[in-house]
């Protein structure tokens, strides 16, 4: 696996070769798959149409009227302010620095950019009211830093502070060891930050940005984790608060208390990347050609552009390439995915899917 793909640790690298092996039996075990129909958009030509039911969604792939000074890289995160706009942090990784999160409004025009600093680093993005106003909460994975900045007037930043990894936690030598991946927040007006392509722990921090505890560490037993890739606290009504972290290279999503005891694992997905939560229904990002939605009792209601042998064609590798379909826009099909990397849910509840692709690519999924 080249430097030119996502970074991972040895242990992911291992587990993604052996589940490439098994793709077949392992994918086909998901129950949900997707129906693919034909829709007219104003332009004349026709989108796929993919789900069923109530979970039925319209793409529109290559979302978003990108602006001539950036040109995307791998398209990692994407948030949603209070005014319905939509950030997309993604990660060139060209010599000339160029702004990593790109704003738009609903129907993808071009709002504004920021983020030069983020260049070559962009990864998690996450957004958060407090005392009347938001915040975007950044993992940079290059420079190994969680970041919080308030949102401007003009849809801007300005940093508050920026933080390396806890010296209280005493499980880190060098920073080296330490590559934040996502943020997740706590009721309490707290946070827990993901080591995702680290040391595969957990940091929790108060409200003021004080460390609070640190679980965790490589592992497949209960409470160790191979590449906690995203995290996201699963308040649905109903259920009891707790965090969900998606164990992306264990293939599980794994549950903790808000003060970090292991509850129990589902192993209802395949390689899950981060999270988002509308009502009653969990939406699962899937880096394995697919975009999950899970009920209130975590069942998957439907696998969006799920098909079993789509996704051995995404996952085939040789010794020279590993993922090569990633690399091949060419043979990318209307209505299925690549490498789903994170993927939210807007206040109509249409789905916005970016993807780890070295072209970058945005899909808004609106819903029928």
């Amino acid at each position: 696996m080249s430097d030119t793909q996502e970074s991972a640790g040895p242990s992911e690298k291992t587990s993604r070769r052996s589940f490439i092996k098994t793709a077949g039996v392992a994918v086909a075990a998901s129950t949900v798959g997707p129906t693919i129909l034909g829709a007219d958009n104003k332009s004349g030509s026709r989108n796929p149409v993919i789900g069923s039911g109530e979970h039925t969604y319209e793409c529109f792939h290559n979302w978003g009227e990108l602006p001539d000074h950036v040109k995307w890289g791998e398209t990692h995160g994407v948030a949603i302010d209070q005014a319905g706009l939509i950030y997309i942090k993604h990660r060139n990784r060209s010599e000339t620095p160029m702004d990593a999160i790109v704003v738009f409004d609903p129907n993808g025009k071009y709002v504004t950019s920021f983020g030069k600093e983020y260049h070559a680093g962009g990864h998690g993005i996450d957004i958060r009211k407090e005392d009347g106003l938001e915040f975007l909460y950044l993992c940079d994975v290059n420079k190994r830093i969680v970041v919080k900045s308030v949102l401007t007037a003009d849809r801007k930043e300005e940093q508050i502070w920026k933080m390396s990894y806890p010296f209280e936690a005493g499980v880190y030598q060098k920073v080296s060891q330490f590559s934040p991946t996502n943020v997740a927040f706590a009721p309490d007006g707290g946070f827990y930050v993901a080591d995702g392509y680290g040391s595969h722990y957990i940091h929790q921090y108060d409200k003021s940005a004080r460390w609070v505890r640190t679980w965790g560490g490589a592992g497949q037993e209960p409470g160790k984790m191979q590449t906690p890739h995203g995290l996201w606290l699963d308040n649905r009504p109903g259920r009891e608060p707790a965090l969900v972290v998606a164990d992306r290279a264990n293939h599980r999503l794994q549950y903790f208390t808000l003060d970090g005891k292991h509850i129990g694992f589902n192993t209802e997905v395949s390689f899950p990347a981060h999270f988002d939560i509308r009502g009653s229904e969990l939406l699962i990002p899937d880096l394995h050609a697919r975009v999950s939605i899970f009920d209130q009792d975590n069942r998957p209601i439907v696998h969006l552009g799920y098909d079993p042998e789509w996704t051995k064609l995404v996952l085939e590798q040789d010794e020279k390439q590993a993922f090569k379909m990633r690399t091949q826009p060419a043979r990318w099909e209307p209505g299925r995915f690549i490498h789903p990397h994170d993927a939210c849910f807007d206040q109509e509840g249409n789905i916005y899917v970016v993807e780890w692709v070295p072209t970058g690519r945005v899909t808004k999924l609106k819903k029928v």
